[in-house]
C-alpha cells in the first residue's frame, strides 16, 4: 500500500510539473531553464524520499517530517560534493546563481579593538563598547546553545563544547579576524550570559519532558476544544522520552565516542565561520541561517542514534543513517575549506598557542591511560593481591583449626591404655 501511495503521488507531481511546462512557452533563458530544472528535481527526490525513506528514531510531529530532513541532507551532501569539484574562481561564482548579491569579497569584523567596559574618554557613552557588542548574533548565541541543549542534553557535554569553542576562537584569531573578541566578550557575554542562560533553558526544558507524563489520547476522542488545541500543540513534543546518560568515564569505547562526538561539534560550528569566509557570504545572509536550521533539524536525530548505538549495540547494531550523513557533511564542508583557502589554514599557530594545546592533548592521552590502562591494571593486582591474602588466612585458620581437632583425638587414645589396665 505504501508503495503504491509513492507512485501515485511521484505521478500526480510529475503531471502537474508536466502540464505547466507544457502550459507556458519554455524561455530561451539557459540558466533560468537549468535552475528550474533542478529545482523540478529535487522536488520530485524530496517527494520520493518522505514517502519511501526509513523511518528515524522520532515520531513527532510526524515521521514523513523527519524523512524530509534526511532527504534534505542527501541534496545538501551532492551539493557540497558539486562545489567540491569546482574550481575556487568558480565555485565562488556559482553561488550567483543562488543569490546575485554573492560572489563579492567581503570585509571580516572586528571585534577586539577597545575593550574597556567603561570608557571614561567618551562622556556621552561610556559603556559604548558593550553596546557595539549587542548584535543579532546575542540571541542567535543563546537560542542556539539552547537547542543544542535539547540535542545534547547533559549538561558538561555543553559546557565542554562552550569553553573549548572559546579557546579555538583565542587559537584562531590570527586566521579569522571574526575570532578576535574582548575578554569580556569571550567570557562574560558568550559563556556565562549568552551560551551559559541557553544551556540552563535548556536543562530546565530537558527536565520538564523528563518528568511529563506521556500519555496520548486521539484528537476525537478529546470532548473539549480546550483539550483539542492542547493535544494539537502537544503533537510538536516527543512521543516518548529518552534520558541521555552518556557516562564517558565508564569504558574506553564510550570515552573515544563522546570525544568524538565534541570533536565534530567544534569541528561543525568552525566550519561555519570559515564557509563563509572562503564562499564569501556574509554573516546575515540567509544562507547561513538556513545551513543552522537545517544543523539543528538532522543534528537532533543524529545525536538520538549515537546515544542508541552506544546504548545499547546489540539492539542497534549499526550506526543510524543520519549520524552517517551528518560526519560525511561535516567532513566535506572541511574539505571545500581546505581546497578553497589554503593559506589561511597553513597560517602556523603563534608559539605560546601551540604549548597550550600540546599540554592540553598530553593531559587528555595521560588522563586516558591511567584511568583505562594503569588504573585496571592496579585495581586487579589489588584485587589479586587481596583475594591472596584472604586464600592464606582461610588456610592458616583451617590448620590451626586441624591441630586442635587432632590433638582432641589423642586425648581419647591416650586413655584407652589405663582402661585396659583397669
Amino acid at each position: 500500500f505504501r508503495r503504491a501511495h509513492t507512485l501515485t503521488v511521484l505521478f500526480i507531481l510529475t503531471c502537474a510539473l508536466g502540464y505547466v511546462t507544457l502550459l507556458e512557452e519554455t524561455p530561451q533563458d539557459t540558466a533560468y531553464n537549468t535552475k528550474r530544472g533542478i529545482v523540478a528535481s529535487i522536488l520530485v527526490f524530496l517527494c520520493f524520499g518522505v514517502t519511501q525513506a526509513k523511518d528515524g528514531p522520532f515520531s513527532r510531529p510526524h515521521p514523513a517530517y523527519w524523512r524530509f530532513w534526511l532527504c534534505v541532507s542527501v541534496v545538501y551532501e551532492l551539493f557540497l560534493i558539486f562545489i567540491l569539484f569546482q574550481t575556487v574562481q568558480d565555485g565562488r561564482q556559482f553561488m550567483k546563481y543562488i543569490d546575485p548579491h554573492l560572489g563579492v569579497p567581503l570585509p571580516e569584523r572586528d571585534y577586539g579593538g577597545n575593550c574597556l567596559i567603561y570608557d571614561p574618554d567618551n562622556e556621552t557613552d561610556p559603556f559604548h563598547n558593550i553596546w557595539d557588542k549587542l548584535d543579532g548574533f546575542v540571541p542567535a548565541h543563546f537560542f542556539g546553545w539552547y537547542l543544542k541543549t535539547l540535542m545534547i542534553r547533559d549538561w558538561w557535554m555543553c559546557m565542554i563544547i562552550s569553553v573549548m569553542f572559546e579557546f579555538l576562537e583565542y587559537s584562531l584569531e590570527h586566521q579569522l579576524p571574526n575570532f578576535s573578541e574582548c575578554w569580556w566578550d569571550h567570557w562574560i557575554m558568550d559563556v556565562i550570559l549568552c551560551n551559559g542562560l541557553g544551556i540552563y533553558c535548556g536543562m530546565k526544558t530537558l527536565s520538564w519532558l523528563s518528568l511529563k507524563t506521556y500519555k496520548w489520547q486521539g484528537l476525537w476522542n478529546i470532548p473539549t476544544y480546550k483539550g483539542k488545541m492542547k493535544r494539537i500543540v502537544f503533537q510538536f513534543t516527543p512521543y516518548s522520552w529518552v534520558k541521555f546518560e552518556w557516562k564517558p568515564a565508564s569504558s574506553l569505547r564510550r570515552w573515544l565516542a563522546v570525544c568524538g562526538i565534541i570533536f565534530v561539534f567544534l569541528l561543525a560550528e568552525l566550519n561555519t565561520f570559515y564557509l563563509k569566509f572562503v564562499l564569501w557570504m556574509p554573516p546575515e545572509h540567509y544562507l547561513v541561517l538556513l545551513r543552522l536550521v537545517f544543523f539543528v533539524n538532522v543534528g537532533g536525530v543524529a545525536m538520538r542514534e549515537i546515544y542508541d548505538f552506544m546504548d545499547d549495540p546489540k539492539f542497534h547494531k549499526k550506526l543510524g543513517q543520519q549520524a552517517w550523513l551528518v560526519a560525511a557533511i561535516t567532513a566535506t564542508e572541511f574539505l571545500i575549506v581546505v581546497k578553497y583557502d589554503p593559506y589561511t589554514l597553513t597560517l602556523s599557530l603563534p608559539f605560546y598557542i601551540t604549548q597550550c594545546w600540546i599540554l592540553g592533548i598530553i593531559l587528555v592521552l595521560t588522563w586516558t591511560a591511567w584511568r583505562f590502562f594503569i588504573r585496571d591494571i592496579t585495581l586487579r593486582y589489588k584485587e589479586i593481591r587481596r583475594q591472596k591474602q584472604e586464600h592464606r588466612h582461610e588456610k592458616d585458620k583451617c590448620l590451626s583449626n586441624g591441630d586442635r581437632h587432632s590433638a582432641l583425638l589423642d586425648e581419647p587414645n591416650g586413655n584407652k591404655p589405663r582402661e585396659r589396665k583397669l
